[in-house]
């Protein structure tokens, strides 16, 4: 059951940084969210760095101030990534093996290291694109940010940060999990 509590805002708006819906006041498409991921951006204003490590991903976007704590890609850009580049790998070994005459030693060493390089290149673009596609459709406290960058600023710039919308499912939590054990 999803719950929807209204109340005064957990964070005020640091000084001299713009509200999170002063960028884009309309909500993005899922493509555009996905893109920028996919580019390493802010699914939100796509300007601000979305990692500020290899995979780590930033609480905050620098240059809108949106939350981008509430993602949960866990696993699936891994996935995503052994999928395709297992199949590209794949189809090399096959092809390479069917219509070439290539030397064992030479396949045992060619492929690996592509596959780790392949993978390697894709796998931050890959995470960036799911936390898009979450922030796109509204998933894991992305639904609040979302509702919230639809409210029209007022004459100062300003939305209504009196109040805060949160989710909650299931005991209070956000990520899936009871509050029992």
């Amino acid at each position: 059951m999803i719950e929807i509590h209204a109340g005064p805002a957990a964070e005020p708006v640091a000084a001299g940084r713009p509200p999170a819906v002063a960028q884009s006041p309309e909500p993005s498409s899922w493509a555009l969210a996905l893109w920028r991921g996919f580019r390493n951006r802010c699914p939100h204003c796509g300007e601000g760095r979305l990692f500020h490590r290899f995979l780590k991903v930033r609480d905050t976007c620098d240059s809108c101030g949106t939350e981008l704590h509430h993602h949960r890609a866990d696993d699936l850009p891994p996935y995503l990534v052994i999928f395709v580049v297992g199949h590209l790998a794949g189809l090399g070994i096959l092809e390479s093996e069917m219509r070439l005459d290539v030397p064992l030693w030479f396949q045992m060493t060619f492929w690996p290291g592509l596959a780790l390089i392949a993978s390697l290149l894709l796998l931050q673009p890959t995470k960036g694109a799911v936390v898009g596609l979450q922030y796109a459709l509204g998933m894991h406290g992305f639904s609040a940010i979302r509702r919230a960058g639809a409210q029209a600023p007022d004459a100062r710039g300003q939305t209504d940060c009196g109040r805060h919308e949160t989710e909650t499912r299931d005991g209070g939590r956000t990520d899936g999990r009871g509050t029992g054990a």
